[in-house]
């Protein structure tokens, strides 16, 4: 039984990881802290009523330490990196669900976080936590930077052809939407019902911070830079995300001949689903489950791809893919407490 803490129970992020965990056969949940919010866990959060007794805690290193093996970080960006450290230091094995070690030029990080790195020498170390791609790194791995929610759902989507067709690839455009929660937990006016009931836009249009993200972990896969044209919207839902990818290639690819390449590409993945031919994602179909559904279509000319894919922002794209990875690391198997 591996002993967990979860540091930022008081986010959306926090409370699906304790739901996830509290089903879970391998773990005992032993420690929950956050920044400024204490009290009882079901206080904070009415849904564990019955089903925990935990008090959230102000954070402290030297009891997480004491009391865990392996901590969720789930804060906001640019606060993991300033306690990450302490507990690797201690031995502990951490999974951070911010933006903190996914990026590795911290040039890059700075600009699109808008801080310095605090941690670059275990930035170095972190693993990038997509299974599908780093199962093997993952499984060694002592520092887990758990991807981003939209970075997840496009390079699932984007990876078996940037992998065999790289370069093929003449652009990439990402028509992207999310559901509320993706904003996490803060009071904002263009979060609150009345704004977001009975309406839909896009924002941060060509500069949202999960761009180079996705720009860089493609061009990883295909071995060479590719740029990314990327626009995300907000939905008028909770949760969920669905991005329409359209790729344009200088050489032609059948709609069969995509469709066989993702199959096998993904053939062994449990939580990846590609649809048959002619049939797209839709989001009612992956709410509160940790899978990622892909749709493939083809142009007539064949050099226009149109893939779609669909995750929960919270769970694929965020804390079930950190329990997937620590199942993972811990040697569990990889379904568990997901499925």
């Amino acid at each position: 039984m591996i002993r967990v803490g979860i540091v930022g129970i008081s986010g959306f992020s926090g409370k699906v990881l304790l739901d996830i965990l509290l089903n879970h056969r391998e773990v005992r949940v032993t420690y929950v802290a956050a920044r400024s919010t204490t009290g009882r866990v079901d206080a904070i959060w009415p849904q564990f009523r019955g089903r925990t007794n935990l008090v959230c805690e102000a954070y402290d290193p030297v009891v997480a330490i004491a009391q865990c093996d392996i901590v969720f970080l789930a804060m906001p960006h640019t606060e993991s990196m300033a306690i990450a450290g302490k507990l690797l230091k201690a031995g502990k094995k951490v999974i951070d669900l911010s933006a903190d070690y996914r990026l590795k030029n911290i040039s890059v990080y700075k600009k699109w976080y808008h801080a310095e790195h605090k941690d670059p020498k275990n930035l170095l170390k972190a693993v990038y936590g997509l299974p599908e791609l780093h199962r093997p790194a993952i499984k060694k791995a002592s520092l887990i930077a758990n991807p981003g929610c939209y970075p997840t759902a496009a390079v699932l989507a984007l990876a078996p052809l940037a992998a065999v067709h790289g370069g093929k690839i003449a652009s990439i455009a990402i028509d992207a939407k999310s559901g509320v929660s993706g904003a996490g937990r803060k009071v904002a006016e263009g979060f609150m019902f009345c704004f977001v009931n009975e309406n839909f836009k896009a924002y941060r249009v060509l500069d949202h911070q999960h761009t180079p993200e996705i720009s860089y972990y493609v061009s990883k896969v295909a071995g060479r830079p590719l740029d990314v044209t990327f626009v995300p919207h907000l939905l008028p839902v909770d949760s969920g995300i669905q991005e329409t990818i359209y790729v344009h290639l200088n050489a032609r690819i059948s709609a069969d001949q995509l469709h066989a390449l993702y199959k096998k590409f993904y053939k062994t993945e449990p939580f990846v689903r590609l649809l048959e031919p002619g049939r797209q994602p839709e989001l009612a179909h992956v709410v509160r489950t940790n899978f990622c559904d892909i749709g493939l279509a083809v142009s007539e000319n064949k050099k226009t791809l149109v893939i779609t894919s669909a995750i929960d922002n919270l769970v694929k794209g965020a804390s079930g893919q950190a329990v997937q990875n620590m199942n993972i690391m811990s040697g569990f198997n990889e379904s568990e407490g997901l499925l």
